[in-house]
């Protein structure tokens, strides 16, 4: 049964929502209307509060890669339907729908180039593509992210951004959880390191498998990273939960995460590290 299928790679395109419809965008946070260009020039976080704004792959790689020039790989791998599934519609209609309305193919991009004049392989999920969700191509995207890391020798960042499990796949898309947590044992074999950048949300499987175990995890301001929802959390044990328990400084202050950073100095920061480990 074929967990995901192959296509002929295409041309490369700019995922349709990757660019802002109109000159404002309104900051969900604190309510500014921002520019454009304003936006662009603050990498897409909001200059009056900081607020930072989901963005897609493509993004990441323009900020972390130098001068945005990176090399793109398993970019021909789409999503099969292994278990037949309906729910309002069929699986393959979804994702039909989906890749015609956004321009996204999946919700993992991966890329490798130079970071700092690091080598660096990229993995970079997309909460544009069905939220971000972890099917067994964004596995199977995590994983050869990992091959690749070590034919480089390379170190190895993974862009969470997803609400969990892809519940159309089932199964197969817990399956992921183990095969990418396992995979990643092969880079501490190599003493290659793994950081996990983790942006809003990093929620559900994500969290509970490949997010949490970067050699240094690594959060954006105020994002929101947990398993399940904190509605479904006070709902289960019927209690008050503490405040912002689940955003990224209550996490840093327990200890799950390691250092909270803006995205503008995320690439002085990757390449500090890279400098200071002499990769």
């Amino acid at each position: 049964m074929a967990w995901f299928q192959r296509v002929k790679p295409a041309i490369r395109t700019t995922d349709k929502r990757d660019i802002p419809e109109g000159l404002w965008w309104k900051c969900d946070e604190c309510g500014a209307m921002l520019h454009k260009k304003q936006l662009e020039d603050h990498f897409f976080t909001c200059s009056e509060c900081g607020h930072h704004f989901r963005i897609s792959p493509y993004k990441y790689f323009s900020i972390l890669f130098d001068d945005g020039k990176c090399t793109e790989f398993a970019d021909n791998l789409r999503s099969a339907d292994p278990l037949g599934f309906t729910d309002t519609k069929r699986y393959p209609d979804r994702v039909h729908d989906t890749i015609e309305k956004s321009g996204k193919t999946e919700a993992c991009r991966n890329a490798h180039g130079l970071s700092g004049s690091h080598p660096l392989v990229i993995s970079a999920m997309d909460f544009g593509f069905i939220g971000g969700s972890m099917g067994s191509v964004v596995g199977e995207k995590i994983s050869r992210a990992v091959d690749k890391a070590i034919e480089l020798n390379a170190p190895l960042v993974v862009i969470s951004q997803s609400g969990g499990a892809r519940m159309m796949e089932g199964a197969f898309s817990l399956m992921q959880m183990a095969k990418t947590a396992a995979r990643l044992t092969r880079l501490s074999e190599k003493k290659l390191p793994f950081i996990s950048l983790m942006t809003d949300p990093t929620m559900g499987g994500i969290s509970a498998s490949f997010a949490m175990l970067g050699d240094i995890n690594v959060s954006e301001p105020k994002a929101l990273i947990g398993f399940a929802g904190p509605r479904v959390i006070r709902d289960t044990i019927k209690r008050d939960l503490p405040e912002g328990f689940q955003r990224a400084e209550f996490l840093l202050e327990h200890g799950f995460v390691d250092i909270i950073v803006h995205r503008k100095e995320l690439k002085s920061r990757l390449v500090s590290l890279f400098d200071m480990l002499r990769l």
